[in-house]
């Protein structure tokens, strides 16, 4: 997989069904591959989100040092 700064990396993720549909669906819409998709709506969402930007630039230290262990999160962290 690759962006468009040619950056390249693997992650997995599950959707569920209509999600995964929608994805699709949009993908082809804008003549896209889905991981397209998901990477830009990602960075539009990190741009956007203040609470999140500023939590961002409270922790920039702590990017290599945490891990999140067991790979959930509340969904109620993305309603801001």
């Amino acid at each position: 997989m690759s962006d468009s700064h040619g950056n390249c990396g693997g992650f997995q993720v599950r959707l569920g069904d209509e999600v995964r549909h929608n994805l699709d669906r949009y993908a082809e819409f804008i003549d896209a591959n889905a991981s397209y998709v998901v990477s830009e709506t990602l960075k539009l969402l990190f741009r956007k989100h203040a609470e999140f930007k500023s939590w961002s630039g409270q922790h920039t230290n702590n990017h290599n040092q945490q891990q999140v262990q067991g790979g959930r999160y509340d969904n109620a962290s993305l309603t801001a």
